[in-house]
């Protein structure tokens, strides 16, 4: 068995007086599409923060490919997606993949390769800002992939997407773990769940439960996993 990509021990974050994280622990296996699951509020987007360097946290511990987060050596190695656009809307695609390039010290070929990963090689020369949602999504994924990152951090990619842009970006994801990367995604929809190798179920800022999909079926003896979160929530209040 490798080395977890991700470890967190007894990770403790307050932000405005308020516990949102309340000694956390987790391990994320490399290799894979981790789904975190949970519903608005409880503690993914901080949990993500603190996992990419960029949340002050008040406790605990967290290392990400074997260095704690947040260290310069991670800066080549670990691709993070925000909820908003990560890219410039009066700037073409390519435009803005050129110029993260240049800021990262990519090779000039890459351009190409992750414009062909997301499948936004028509659009490569569209305008951002004229860009439907879904391209957006991939058009800031395209940015994070410049580097060929080992983990891939990614914030709700799919929220407010369509059906079928949601199942080519999940598709995405499972080819970029096909070829080793690492891939941690949080979602408040639970049947996006289903797409996952692994779950980290967070509710309230702590762990409701890990495991993959079947895992936590037999678990909760239903074959739904919206209702498997359910009867996790019953069984810890």
């Amino acid at each position: 068995m490798s080395a977890p990509a991700i470890v967190v021990r007894d990770l403790r974050v307050v932000r405005g007086g308020s516990v949102v994280l309340p000694d956390l622990s987790a391990e994320i296996d490399a290799g894979a599409v981790t789904g975190l699951l949970g519903p608005s509020g409880s503690g993914k987007t901080t949990l993500l923060r603190s996992l990419v360097g960029v949340q002050v946290v008040a406790g605990g511990e967290v290392t990400v490919l074997g260095e704690p987060a947040g260290s310069p050596a991670l800066r080549s190695r670990v691709g993070y997606v925000t909820q908003a656009p990560s890219v410039y809307a009066d700037l073409t695609v390519r435009e803005n993949l050129r110029y993260f390039g240049r800021v990262l010290a990519t090779p000039p070929q890459r351009v190409d390769a992750v414009l062909a990963t997301v499948g936004l090689g028509d659009h490569a020369d569209q305008v951002v800002s004229t860009l439907s949602g879904g391209q957006r999504a991939r058009a800031s994924l395209a940015t994070a992939l410049l580097n060929e990152p080992e983990l891939l951090v990614l914030d709700e990619p799919t929220v407010g997407l369509d059906p079928v842009l949601r199942r080519d970006l999940w598709d995405t994801f499972h080819r970029l773990a096909e070829t080793g990367a690492t891939l941690l995604v949080s979602s408040h929809v639970m049947d996006e769940a289903e797409r996952c190798d692994d779950l980290l179920l967070l509710r309230e800022g702590r762990v409701l439960a890990a495991g993959t999909p079947d895992e936590l079926r037999q678990r909760t003896g239903t074959d739904d996993l919206d209702t498997a979160f359910l009867r996790l929530v019953e069984r810890e209040t």
